[in-house]
């Protein structure tokens, strides 16, 4: 069954920052100093990250469970290399957005062949690693008040 997620994003008025909520959940979203911000949130780009590692945490958490796999541990490390000089549109051959991300998962159990197919179930099935893997239609409707 098809569920929608819904965020609503606002600016605040403050240098670079907005708020995003959702399910009256709220993250604020900044850029470094450096970057003309205010350094009070995590940018965009590392809130995607950090939800592609929550992501394959929960799944791993998730299939455990339903696997009946004994988990005592799960952390996950992700890196994602950007070239601004793309976004900021100095090198149109660069792309946009990101150019490569590693994912590292450690996993702490007992039976390590299960925790190696628990991982590579959860590399597999995170919805939000199928999201950066396969393209998704984004569809952008523009309103000017």
């Amino acid at each position: 069954m098809l569920e929608t997620s819904k965020v609503s994003v606002v600016s605040t008025g403050t240098a670079l920052q907005a708020k995003a909520e959702s399910r009256g959940f709220t993250i604020t979203f900044d850029e470094p100093v450096e970057s003309g911000g205010g350094n009070t949130g995590m940018n965009p780009v590392e809130g995607l990250l950090c939800a592609l590692g929550g992501c394959q945490t929960i799944a791993t958490m998730i299939f455990a469970q339903m696997k009946g796999v004994e988990l005592s541990g799960v952390s996950v490390d992700v890196e994602g290399d950007l070239d601004p000089d793309g976004f900021m549109g100095k090198a149109p051959d660069v792309r946009n957005g990101l150019q490569e991300v590693r994912v590292t998962l450690r996993l702490s159990g007992s039976d390590k062949e299960q925790l190696r197919e628990l991982a590579a179930l959860a590399e597999e099935r995170c919805p939000v690693g199928d999201c950066l893997k396969n393209p998704v239609p984004l569809r952008t409707e523009i309103v000017v008040d």
